[in-house]
Protein backbone atom coordinates (compact mmCIF):
# COMPACT_ATOMS: atom_id res chain seq x y z
CA UNK A 1 0.00 0.00 0.00
CA UNK A 2 2.85 2.38 0.88
CA UNK A 3 4.37 1.96 -2.61
CA UNK A 4 1.04 2.72 -4.29
CA UNK A 5 0.55 5.91 -2.22
CA UNK A 6 4.11 7.05 -2.95
CA UNK A 7 3.63 6.31 -6.68
CA UNK A 8 0.40 8.36 -6.71
CA UNK A 9 2.11 11.27 -4.94
CA UNK A 10 4.97 11.07 -7.43
CA UNK A 11 2.52 11.16 -10.36
CA UNK A 12 0.67 14.17 -8.93
CA UNK A 13 3.96 16.03 -8.36
CA UNK A 14 5.06 15.31 -11.94
CA UNK A 15 1.69 16.47 -13.27
CA UNK A 16 2.04 19.78 -11.39
CA UNK A 17 5.64 20.25 -12.45
CA UNK A 18 4.95 19.71 -16.12
CA UNK A 19 1.91 21.95 -16.43
CA UNK A 20 2.68 24.83 -18.83
CA UNK A 21 2.24 27.53 -16.17
CA UNK A 22 4.69 25.81 -13.81
CA UNK A 23 7.25 25.32 -16.56
CA UNK A 24 6.88 28.96 -17.60
CA UNK A 25 7.34 30.18 -14.01
CA UNK A 26 10.45 28.05 -13.65
CA UNK A 27 11.82 29.49 -16.91
CA UNK A 28 11.48 33.00 -15.53
CA UNK A 29 8.25 34.09 -17.17
CA UNK A 30 4.77 34.25 -15.76
CA UNK A 31 1.30 34.11 -17.06
CA UNK A 32 0.55 37.82 -17.10
CA UNK A 33 -2.64 39.67 -17.87
CA UNK A 34 -1.38 42.73 -19.70
CA UNK A 35 -3.34 45.78 -20.61
CA UNK A 36 -4.54 45.82 -24.18
CA UNK A 37 -2.61 49.05 -24.66
CA UNK A 38 0.56 50.59 -23.29
CA UNK A 39 0.16 54.35 -22.80
CA UNK A 40 2.71 56.91 -21.66
CA UNK A 41 3.74 60.49 -22.26
CA UNK A 42 6.84 61.19 -24.33
CA UNK A 43 8.10 64.65 -25.28
CA UNK A 44 4.81 66.17 -24.08
CA UNK A 45 2.67 63.88 -26.26
CA UNK A 46 0.53 60.91 -25.33
CA UNK A 47 1.88 57.70 -26.92
CA UNK A 48 -0.24 54.55 -27.19
CA UNK A 49 0.81 51.11 -28.43
CA UNK A 50 -1.50 48.13 -28.77
CA UNK A 51 -0.07 44.74 -27.85
CA UNK A 52 -0.06 43.89 -31.57
CA UNK A 53 1.94 47.04 -32.35
CA UNK A 54 4.43 46.11 -29.63
CA UNK A 55 4.76 42.61 -31.06
CA UNK A 56 5.59 44.18 -34.42
CA UNK A 57 7.98 46.76 -32.95
CA UNK A 58 9.91 44.48 -30.56
CA UNK A 59 11.87 41.30 -31.07
CA UNK A 60 10.34 38.13 -29.63
CA UNK A 61 12.60 38.23 -26.55
CA UNK A 62 12.00 41.96 -26.00
CA UNK A 63 8.24 41.36 -26.05
CA UNK A 64 8.53 38.28 -23.80
CA UNK A 65 10.60 40.15 -21.23
CA UNK A 66 8.82 43.53 -21.19
CA UNK A 67 5.22 42.40 -21.65
CA UNK A 68 5.15 38.88 -20.20
CA UNK A 69 7.66 39.39 -17.38
CA UNK A 70 10.10 36.92 -18.91
CA UNK A 71 13.83 36.53 -18.35
CA UNK A 72 16.47 36.31 -21.06
CA UNK A 73 19.34 33.85 -20.86
CA UNK A 74 22.34 34.73 -18.72
CA UNK A 75 25.56 35.47 -20.62
CA UNK A 76 23.58 35.38 -23.86
CA UNK A 77 22.25 38.93 -24.01
CA UNK A 78 23.36 42.21 -25.50
CA UNK A 79 24.59 44.24 -22.54
CA UNK A 80 25.83 41.89 -19.82
CA UNK A 81 29.47 42.61 -20.70
CA UNK A 82 29.18 46.03 -22.38
CA UNK A 83 31.72 48.45 -20.87
CA UNK A 84 31.05 51.57 -22.96
CA UNK A 85 30.07 54.89 -21.35
CA UNK A 86 26.42 55.87 -21.76
CA UNK A 87 22.95 55.39 -20.37
CA UNK A 88 20.36 52.64 -20.57
CA UNK A 89 16.77 53.60 -21.38
CA UNK A 90 13.48 51.70 -21.58
CA UNK A 91 13.23 49.93 -24.95
CA UNK A 92 9.62 51.11 -25.41
CA UNK A 93 9.31 54.56 -23.84
CA UNK A 94 12.92 55.71 -23.88
CA UNK A 95 12.73 56.82 -20.26
CA UNK A 96 16.25 57.01 -18.74
CA UNK A 97 16.88 54.18 -16.29
CA UNK A 98 20.56 53.42 -15.58
CA UNK A 99 24.06 54.83 -16.15
CA UNK A 100 27.16 52.91 -17.18
CA UNK A 101 28.84 54.65 -14.22
CA UNK A 102 26.69 52.53 -11.90
CA UNK A 103 27.12 49.26 -13.85
CA UNK A 104 29.32 46.50 -12.48
CA UNK A 105 30.22 42.89 -13.21
CA UNK A 106 28.00 40.89 -10.86
CA UNK A 107 28.94 37.46 -12.15
CA UNK A 108 25.30 36.73 -12.99
CA UNK A 109 25.39 37.14 -16.78
CA UNK A 110 22.95 40.07 -16.82
CA UNK A 111 23.67 43.81 -16.73
CA UNK A 112 23.74 44.87 -13.09
CA UNK A 113 23.68 48.34 -11.55
CA UNK A 114 24.06 49.70 -8.01
CA UNK A 115 21.35 52.34 -8.46
CA UNK A 116 18.93 53.80 -11.00
CA UNK A 117 19.92 56.90 -12.97
CA UNK A 118 16.45 58.44 -12.44
CA UNK A 119 14.77 56.90 -9.40
CA UNK A 120 11.38 58.31 -10.39
CA UNK A 121 11.43 56.15 -13.55
CA UNK A 122 11.68 52.92 -11.53
CA UNK A 123 8.80 51.09 -9.86
CA UNK A 124 9.50 48.25 -7.44
CA UNK A 125 6.88 45.59 -6.73
CA UNK A 126 6.73 42.41 -4.68
CA UNK A 127 7.09 39.38 -6.93
CA UNK A 128 6.03 36.17 -5.17
CA UNK A 129 7.55 33.09 -6.76
CA UNK A 130 8.29 29.45 -6.21
CA UNK A 131 11.43 30.16 -4.17
CA UNK A 132 10.19 33.16 -2.16
CA UNK A 133 9.38 36.81 -2.71
CA UNK A 134 11.67 38.93 -4.88
CA UNK A 135 11.46 42.62 -5.73
CA UNK A 136 10.52 43.17 -9.35
CA UNK A 137 11.71 46.31 -11.15
CA UNK A 138 9.47 47.92 -13.79
CA UNK A 139 9.72 51.16 -15.76
CA UNK A 140 7.29 53.78 -14.54
CA UNK A 141 5.96 55.11 -17.84
CA UNK A 142 5.89 52.08 -20.15
CA UNK A 143 5.34 49.58 -17.30
CA UNK A 144 7.98 47.32 -18.86
CA UNK A 145 9.30 44.44 -16.79
CA UNK A 146 13.03 45.18 -16.44
CA UNK A 147 14.30 42.61 -13.94
CA UNK A 148 14.73 42.39 -10.17
CA UNK A 149 16.66 44.18 -7.41
CA UNK A 150 18.55 42.28 -4.71
CA UNK A 151 20.36 43.42 -1.56
CA UNK A 152 23.63 41.61 -2.33
CA UNK A 153 25.31 44.34 -4.36
CA UNK A 154 28.50 46.31 -3.72
CA UNK A 155 28.96 49.66 -2.00
CA UNK A 156 27.79 52.35 -1.94
CA UNK A 157 24.19 51.08 -2.05
CA UNK A 158 24.52 47.34 -1.39
CA UNK A 159 21.95 46.83 -4.16
CA UNK A 160 22.09 44.80 -7.36
CA UNK A 161 19.63 45.93 -10.00
CA UNK A 162 19.81 42.82 -12.19
CA UNK A 163 18.23 43.83 -15.50
CA UNK A 164 17.32 42.15 -18.78
CA UNK A 165 19.19 43.58 -21.78
CA UNK A 166 16.05 42.93 -23.83
CA UNK A 167 14.17 45.60 -21.85
CA UNK A 168 16.89 48.20 -22.38
CA UNK A 169 18.33 50.35 -25.15
CA UNK A 170 21.87 51.64 -24.73
CA UNK A 171 22.61 55.25 -25.70
CA UNK A 172 26.39 55.81 -25.99
CA UNK A 173 27.84 58.94 -24.37
CA UNK A 174 28.75 60.36 -27.81
CA UNK A 175 25.09 60.16 -28.92
CA UNK A 176 23.36 61.49 -25.79
CA UNK A 177 22.88 65.02 -27.12
CA UNK A 178 21.70 63.85 -30.55
CA UNK A 179 19.24 61.35 -29.03
CA UNK A 180 17.70 63.95 -26.68
CA UNK A 181 19.51 62.90 -23.50
CA UNK A 182 22.02 65.77 -23.34
CA UNK A 183 21.13 66.52 -19.72
CA UNK A 184 22.92 63.28 -18.76
CA UNK A 185 26.29 64.31 -20.21
CA UNK A 186 27.21 65.64 -16.77
CA UNK A 187 27.18 62.01 -15.60
CA UNK A 188 30.43 61.53 -17.48
CA UNK A 189 32.32 64.72 -16.61
CA UNK A 190 35.59 64.13 -14.80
Amino acid sequence: MYKIVMALIFIVVLAVIFTPSFVERMAGGKEVDKKEEVMFEKDGKQVTYSQEELKDQLTAIQYEVTQKDGTEKAYNNEYWDLNEEGIYVDIISGEPLFSSNDKYESGTGWPSFVRPLVEDNIVEKEDPGLFGVRTEVRSKHADSHLGHVFDDGPDPTGLRYCMNSAALKFIPKAELEKEGYGEFLTEFEE
